[in-house]
């Protein structure tokens, strides 16, 4: 579980910590055949945004959601090819980055069965409570309904008759 508007609070209080990161990109050259040939960013060269870093700390639930639940693309097929989504987003934030020192990868492992259990009747409590809400959403109109008719009925037709 995350800290709910922790990076909100933190880029208000310290609107210094983002800025524009410059990427460089894979070169690629044709080779004899004419197939293209990719040569990967060459992490031993300074960093091209004119920061150099020691440590960088990657809380990988940050790129494995996004790369195994894609916005605006068809999600991975196969779990070969959510991995190298995974590889190859963790090396593009690498490469921005490019850290001297440490790099630092914390992965969740397997959520407990209680946690499952909880979010599994969280979500069955709630399509109960919005079925609920519905029934009571069409009694309602149904009694503003007979209430309306009951109005017509003493006040409307009195004067009709």
């Amino acid at each position: 579980m995350g800290v709910p508007a922790l990076f909100r609070w933190l880029s208000k209080k310290y609107p210094k910590i983002i800025y524009p990161v410059e990427e460089e990109e894979e070169i690629k050259v044709p080779d004899e055949d004419g197939n293209n040939i990719t040569i990967p960013v060459n992490m031993s060269q300074s960093n091209p945004n004119g920061i150099e870093f020691d440590n960088l700390y990657l809380d990988m639930n940050g790129i494995v959601h996004p790369c195994t639940h894609p916005e605006g693309k068809p999600a991975p097929e196969t779990e070969e090819e959510m991995m190298i989504e995974v590889f190859k987003y963790t090396e593009r934030v690498v490469n921005m980055i490019r850290p001297r020192k440490l790099l630092f990868m914390a992965i969740d492992g397997v959520a407990p069965r209680a946690k499952m259990n909880q979010q599994r009747s969280r979500r069955f409590r709630s399509a109960q409570e919005a079925k609920d809400k519905e029934e009571a959403r069409k009694e309602s109109v149904a009694i503003w309904e007979c209430a309306f008719y009951f109005y017509l009925c003493v006040h409307a037709l009195p004067d009709f008759l």
